[in-house]
């Protein structure tokens, strides 16, 4: 029964793979926007892999824990680390993943900077409310992070991943004012604003039938069967997730993350965010932006980010693209030496 019900998983994380996002076609590193920054990944070079037996460690930083309520009264679970004196970083974190997921960036960050981190609604240990599932309460409970969390005038570099990348538009679409009041500069992470079902193609179709239909992209998003541990569900979440080079660690911190994630939050965030559309959030974002993607994602794929790229760019606020060879959509995690440079140097932009 227990192999049975991780089959049944293991076709769920492949539909949500096919309702999603597009294989990635292109290698190579694209770099794109106002200047292009000394030492960069050169075109066809690998991301490089950290030693990776402390990286994905819990913090040995004991985190300051905040409660949060968002604006329909949703509880938030924060977490913040480092010194109230420090330059601060907000991180983001993807669908179905915690703030766990965030503890390569912890790891590196946490001594020398204040990164606050948060549980997306529904996620880990935030509540999920009752308001029907919506970007505009991903962007109501940014803003009551940064709020609670960015005092005395501080701004903060604010990074989202997949899902909180998506936060961090339906933010600046909502909130424009707040932009510049709480942000310096912003990463947008192996991320997408619009088409994230009808540009699929990983899921194998007919050529009489290029795209995945709206409605049945949304029901595979919105499935809430279980996805228990085992050894089905790790190789189907390394497939859909994850490029072909991801290290067993990688593989394995990612599984443990995922398959922790309540079944309501996964099916319901899912569905809400299948006919996503906040590309127009995008000329709010009147700081220096960053858009990050890995070559080998199959979630939102480098046709997303570089049209974010060149949104970004005709309002004049794009830093720089970057897409990097070999690397899927947990970029974060499967690059994180070339993630973590990015983050450093725009967290030291003034």
């Amino acid at each position: 029964m227990s192999e049975q019900r991780s089959r049944k998983g293991l076709w769920v994380l492949i539909g949500i793979a096919g309702g999603a996002g597009v294989i990635a076609r292109a290698a190579g590193v694209a770099l794109a926007g106002r200047k292009r920054v000394p030492g960069a990944p050169a075109s066809g070079v690998p991301a490089s892999k950290p030693n990776q037996d402390d990286v994905f460690a819990t913090p040995r930083l004991e985190p300051e824990i905040v409660d949060v309520v968002s604006a329909d009264g949703a509880e938030l679970h924060v977490r913040v680390y480092g010194s109230p004196d420090a330059d601060p970083i907000v991180l983001s974190h993807g669908w179905s993943c915690s703030t766990e997921f965030w503890n390569p960036q912890v790891n590196a960050f946490a001594e020398k900077y204040r990164v606050i981190t948060y549980d997306l609604r529904g996620h880990g240990r935030s509540g999920m409310g009752s308001a029907p599932l919506a970007p505009e309460l991903l962007a109501d409970d940014l803003a009551a992070v940064l709020a609670a969390t960015l005092r005395d005038g501080r701004k903060a570099t604010v990074v989202g991943h997949s899902m909180g990348g998506m936060s961090v538009v339906a933010w600046a679409r909502k909130y424009p004012e707040q932009v510049q009041r709480y942000a310096s500069s912003v990463l947008l992470a192996s991320t997408g604003t619009d088409s994230l079902v009808a540009e699929t193609t990983v899921i194998p179709l007919p050529q009489r039938f290029p795209r995945v239909p709206v409605p049945v992209g949304r029901a595979i998003l919105g499935s809430a069967l279980p996805m228990p541990e085992s050894p089905v569900t790790t190789r189907a979440i390394k497939y859909v997730a994850m490029a072909p080079g991801s290290t067993p660690a990688e593989v394995e911190f990612c599984a443990r993350i995922l398959t922790q994630c309540p079944p309501r939050a996964r099916g319901g965030w899912g569905a809400a965010l299948s006919t996503l559309d906040i590309t127009d959030g995008l000329k709010n974002l009147q700081v220096p932006t960053t858009v990050l993607v890995g070559a080998a994602d199959r979630l939102t794929p480098p046709s997303h980010a570089r049209r974010l790229a060149q949104t970004l760019d005709d309002a004049e606020n794009l830093e720089r693209l970057i897409v990097l060879p070999g690397i899927g959509h947990m970029s974060s995690v499967e690059a994180v030496t070339d993630f973590n440079a990015e983050v450093k140097r725009l967290r030291g932009l003034k």
